[in-house]
């Protein structure tokens, strides 16, 4: 297992589920939904995520000083995060309803709530146990200018720097923060928003690396995703299952393909462990609750005879 430090620094949220046949048109009401309510964020779920799957992990969120926040933070300490770093805010802890199809295919909105609170003095005292990682995983939920300064620090203190651009950026990122970047694992829609460049993959992975990025991998839904290896791309793909529930899908793909490296695989590698754990994940509804653990995984690439 692993042994080097995960940091996460991200969102915390509780998510409320619904599926249903379809989803909705405006001003519809569907009855006949299936309801489940758990913890979520994207930060949450990649430090969840990395820690099930064999990572050492410490996460980083601001939470209400309510019942979703107390809940959710509890829920941390179970699957052996060190939660020593949570921070509190007077706003409420942040919330995502979610609304899910019978293919899998998801629409959601999140009220941030404390997440939002999340302020550059916060990352001064956070400053030692970022400066103390070996991975420091960011994504797009929190304020961008705690991510800018906080991958800042990261990089300068020698970490290998993830950024997982999710939700999509609604406006040019800084290029510093992505210059500090030693990983960016966008989806395609992402990677246009990112380089400008629409259609091409290879040439949006292209242009990360000349804005400064080490490693790339584009995610490409069903069909899997593609990795930068230094002089073009390898397609890892899928393992072909039905998605019941895509929520988390790409979360679990980010804690998986942290702890592979964490681990001294390639990134390729670290991907293909990604894959195999997300093919879990989207068997089941929810977020947090479909993100399997290590033993899930190596039990199914047992079964799929994968090395």
């Amino acid at each position: 297992m692993a042994s080097k430090k995960i940091l996460v620094i991200g969102s915390s949220n509780t998510d409320m589920v619904i599926k249903a046949p379809r989803i909705p048109v405006p001003g519809e009401t569907i009855l006949g939904g299936e309801f489940q309510m758990g913890p979520g964020g994207k930060g949450a779920n990649q430090a969840v995520a990395a820690a099930r799957l064999g990572g050492d992990v410490t996460f980083v969120c601001k939470v209400g000083r309510d019942m979703f926040g107390k809940e959710a933070v509890e829920g941390y300490k179970k699957d052996g995060i060190n939660t020593d770093y949570t921070l509190y805010s007077e706003k409420p802890s942040g919330v995502a309803l979610i609304l899910v199809d019978e293919d899998g295919e998801n629409v959601i909105s999140v009220a941030p709530g404390a997440n939002g609170d999340i302020t550059l003095e916060d990352v001064d005292t956070l400053r030692p146990v970022i400066e103390a990682a070996d991975y420091v995983v960011f994504q797009l939920e929190i304020p961008l200018e705690v991510v800018n300064k906080a991958a800042a620090i990261a990089h300068a203190a020698g970490a290998y720097v993830i950024l997982n651009p999710a939700p999509a950026p609604t406006c040019a990122l800084p290029a510093e923060l992505i210059a500090n970047m030693s990983l960016i694992t966008p989806n395609q829609t992402e990677l246009a928003l990112l380089t400008g460049i629409q259609g091409d993959i290879e040439a949006g992975i292209r242009k990360l690396i000349e804005m400064g990025v080490k490693d790339v991998i584009v995610t490409l839904g069903t069909k899997g995703s593609a990795v930068w290896n230094g002089n073009g791309i390898d397609i890892v793909p899928t393992l072909g299952i039905k998605a019941v529930d895509a929520t988390a899908a790409g979360d679990t793909f980010a804690g998986g393909v942290v702890v592979g490296l964490s681990e001294g695989k390639t990134l390729k590698e670290s991907a293909e462990f990604a894959t195999v754990a997300c093919a879990i994940t989207i068997q089941k509804l929810g977020a947090q609750v479909s993100i399997p653990y290590r033993s899930e995984v190596e039990a199914l690439k047992k079964e799929r005879n994968i090395k």
